[in-house]
């Protein structure tokens, strides 16, 4: 037992250091791509998770000619059934799962990041939202930032992606 532990410590040292290999060939590809800059200019998005996020959306500007393209491949935007009178708003079923599942961790990771993104949270869990509905509602707000950045070439800006909303008093 305590040969076969060794052997299976040395192959499990084997496949970290192949992932730890793997993961500097990514950021090095990463760093040398065009759209870097940009998408690492968003909170929650490092060269690892935007790496993940460009592999996925691909760098061809004509695949999505909207932001709402890319939301639905990505599975942010919600599917709307109505028959008669009755109407459902559900989310996503068919979707690139890969996609979606870095976007959670890019929601969950913006929402510390960001005062923007947090607030915008904390803005759909008080409408009713679950914790799920309110992240992926967050993501496809950040997906369509992204479109735009990525078309535009300009980096994120805190202040356009969530812009402070201005109440009025209240009438006395």
């Amino acid at each position: 037992m305590g040969r076969q532990a060794i052997a299976l410590l040395g192959q499990l040292d084997a496949a970290c250091a192949a992932a730890d290999d793997l993961e500097q060939a990514v950021i090095e590809s990463f760093n040398q791509h065009p759209d870097a800059g940009i998408i690492t200019s968003f909170p929650g998005l490092g060269t690892l998770t935007g790496a993940r996020v460009l592999a996925e959306i691909g760098d061809d500007r004509s695949r999505f000619s909207d932001a709402k393209g890319l939301k639905a491949y990505a599975g942010a935007a919600p599917v709307t059934r109505a028959s008669g009178k009755t109407k459902a708003v559900m989310h996503r079923r068919v979707k690139n799962q890969r996609l979606a599942a870095v976007g959670y961790v890019w929601a969950f990771s913006a929402i510390t990041a960001s005062p923007g993104a947090r607030a915008h949270y904390d803005r759909r869990k008080d409408a009713g939202d679950r914790h799920t509905a309110a992240q992926r509602n967050l993501f496809g707000r950040l997906l369509g930032c992204l479109h735009t950045c990525l078309v535009t070439g300009q980096h994120y800006d805190e202040h356009i992606a969530f812009p402070a909303s201005t109440k009025l008093p209240a009438a006395a």
